[in-house]
């Protein structure tokens, strides 16, 4: 495992601060613009995050572009990572399947999804019980 460097943790902390502020004020924007009877704020900044995820690692990864490693964390960990996690999970997914590793990225792909909606719930049954 990599020892991560300071340059490499400012790099990841200015890009988390410039993701998380996009992912907020996009929703917002959308919220507005389409309405809140659907979560399409949400749903468009993992899609959107997906496509940046999926250009950058093309980019990256294929030698398209050379950047220094503490670019690529600002860009991939710190901004994509704060955008969206779900860009992670599903660059995570693909990397599984294209390793031939079908079982466990199926696996991954839906524990992910039916494990965190089950999480979810179970946090919240938490905080409720905590309050009683």
């Amino acid at each position: 495992m990599q020892q991560l460097s300071l340059r490499g943790a400012i790099a990841i902390g200015l890009g988390a601060i410039a993701g998380a502020l996009s992912r907020y004020y996009l929703s917002l924007w959308i919220n507005r613009w389409l309405g809140v009877n659907f979560p399409y704020g949400t749903l468009i900044v993992n899609l959107s995050g997906c496509i940046g995820m999926g250009c950058f690692w093309a980019l990256v990864s294929e030698r398209i572009v050379n950047l220094a490693p503490e670019v690529q964390m600002l860009i991939a960990v710190g901004f994509l990572g704060s955008y969206t996690t779900f860009s992670t999970y599903e660059l995570d997914t693909v990397n599984l399947f294209r390793n031939n590793q079908i079982f466990k990225a199926a696996l991954y792909w839906l524990g992910s999804a039916v494990g965190g909606f089950l999480s979810l719930w179970l946090g919240i049954a938490i905080a409720r019980l905590a309050r009683m």
